[in-house]
């Protein structure tokens, strides 16, 4: 019996995972009532899951005895993922080469659950102000980053972003799936992407891919900068770093 939950037949490990996946970037921190409202549980059952978890070590409790935040373990099983793992250890060398020459924000994404998932991001004090965290999420549709992931993704990627539509993020976003398959057509012919004030107005952007062995695209690395700038001359130094985080991966 899975018990009294608002998911019916819900197994125990299945309402454990809803509970973890309550927590993102944009919520680090939740009290047991909040956890319980995104999981969908009765407070009951989501007081005793927490515990079981705070007692693992899969969450902590905060100092105000009120909020509970991802705990350590979680952190060190998360931390084995190998693709995540190879590819940041590959990466980072020229990602902190990159943010010293052009001082911008440099970003290592990868393809997950149709969005770019940021898993790398080095800033430099004079760059521009950005939202975007290690672990937040991207845009395909309207990030250099997301362009090249989704360029080089499988098909269905790109049909379920055109059937669920393309969110209008500035008025520089492309929303139109003819627009935007041409331009993902350029990205493969050029090797490169870019986005002109298309996810936030005063910042563009430009990325390449990463490729492991294989030639399969395994994450695209991107400089964010301030508008008023030449983004394509940042392109070459994009473009060689990912070449040498490929080679590494190779």
């Amino acid at each position: 019996m899975a018990g009294n939950s608002a998911s019916p037949g819900q197994s125990v490990s299945g309402r454990l995972l809803a509970v973890l996946d309550c927590f993102d970037v944009a919520h680090p921190t939740l009290t047991l009532t909040e956890i319980a409202d995104r999981a969908g549980l009765p407070l009951s059952t989501a007081r005793r899951l927490i515990a079981e978890l705070v007692a693992w070590g899969g969450l902590e409790r905060l100092p105000d005895g009120r909020h509970f935040r991802i705990g350590i373990r979680l952190w060190r099983i998360g931390s084995l993922a190998p693709r995540q793992r190879v590819l940041s250890e590959a990466a980072f060398p020229f990602m902190q080469d990159l943010c010293e020459a052009t001082r911008e924000n440099v970003q290592l994404a990868v393809l997950d659950d149709g969005e770019a998932l940021c898993v790398e991001k080095i800033s430099s004090r004079q760059a521009v102000p950005t939202a975007t965290l290690v672990g937040g999420r991207l845009p395909l549709h309207a990030t250099a980053v997301g362009k090249v992931l989704l360029a080089f993704s499988p098909p269905q990627v790109w049909r379920d972003l055109a059937t669920a539509g393309l969110p209008a993020l500035t008025r520089n976003t492309i929303v139109q799936p003819g627009r935007l398959a041409s331009a993902l057509e350029a990205v493969v012919e050029q090797g490169i992407a870019y986005s002109y004030e298309e996810m936030t107005l005063g910042a563009v952007s430009v990325a390449a891919p990463i490729r492991d062995a294989s030639g399969t695209v395994q994450g695209a690395l991107g400089i964010v900068t301030h508008s008023h700038l030449r983004v394509d001359q940042l392109g070459p130094a994009v473009r060689t770093a990912a070449l040498g985080i490929s080679r590494r991966l190779a």
